[in-house]
């Protein structure tokens, strides 16, 4: 083999290796152009994934819409927007406003232990009730009208029983002391009373009220929802400092105990709402 040869297959090879390094040279910058562009994407999407995130976070809660809704006021109400609520006689002469909350525990308790007492008296006409239900357990702030996050049981039982005041005062009752009784009434932590079917389940111990289909419908198309809020916005811009619950009122004065606390007792009870009768 002569020397030009030689050096011509040097020459050959140099080239065929060039070649190859610049082949590689560009898979290698293709690659990397790739892995460039999915890792943008992959920020982009997270960018975009965070950015959703916000967006729904920062968008109006069901019950924040339904604050501006119309309301809808259930039948056997007066006042403005129907959250005047009154039970009893007409003719009885005072009248005792019940402040509650559908999830309050306390307010369980006295209607367990109190409740057939205060419906005795009712009944005799010894007074009238004025309901004034309240829904802070579910997080909403005492006279703000904010809306929590601790649930949302409160606002919807307290629609629920808007549907049942609709179909009479009486199966307003039964129903508010069937959600309030040991069988029915969940531990404050747990937010049952935001299921519609336990609602109506519970509603179907109440005879006006069991498979009453238009109550049934008004608590699963929420109804009396706008109602509810209107009813807890009066809660929370009562004239009585009332903060808590159970809490009773008589002619504008609390009915406490003999040590300033709710009475929870049956004579508890007659005490206090004797002296507010006489008073």
């Amino acid at each position: 083999m002569s020397k030009r040869n030689t050096q011509a297959a040097k020459t050959a090879a140099r080239e065929r290796l060039r070649v190859e390094r610049e082949r590689q040279a560009k898979r290698a910058k293709a690659k990397r152009q790739v892995i460039v562009a999915a890792s943008a994407i992959g920020v982009l999407a997270a960018a975009g994934g965070i950015g959703y995130a916000v967006v729904q976070a920062n968008k109006p809660s069901y019950w924040e819409e339904a604050k501006s809704d119309k309301v809808v006021a259930p039948a056997n109400t007066t006042g403005t927007d129907g959250t005047t609520v009154t039970i009893g006689k007409s003719t009885a002469k005072k009248t005792l406003k019940v402040y509650e909350d559908p999830r309050c525990p306390v307010c369980a308790q006295f209607e367990q232990v109190v409740g057939t007492t205060v419906d005795k008296d009712v009944e005799d006409g010894k007074f009238k009730i004025q309901y004034i239900g309240g829904t802070f357990l579910d997080g909403d702030s005492l006279g703000q009208g904010k809306i929590g996050s601790n649930g949302e049981g409160s606002k919807n039982a307290m629609s629920a029983m808007g549907a049942a005041l609709n179909v009479s005062t009486e199966a307003f009752a039964e129903y508010k002391t069937a959600l309030y009784s040991a069988k029915w009434h969940p531990e404050e932590t747990d937010d049952k009373f935001k299921s519609d079917d336990y609602l109506i389940e519970v509603a179907n111990t109440v005879s006006a009220l069991k498979n009453n289909k238009a109550f049934q419908n008004d608590v699963k198309n929420g109804t009396y929802d706008a109602w509810a809020l209107a009813m807890s916005k009066t809660f929370d811009t009562n004239k009585e400092d009332v903060t808590g619950t159970p809490s009773f009122v008589m002619d504008g004065k609390k009915l406490v105990t003999s040590a300033g606390n709710q009475p929870m007792t049956v004579e508890e009870f007659n005490t206090a709402i004797d002296a507010a009768l006489k008073g």
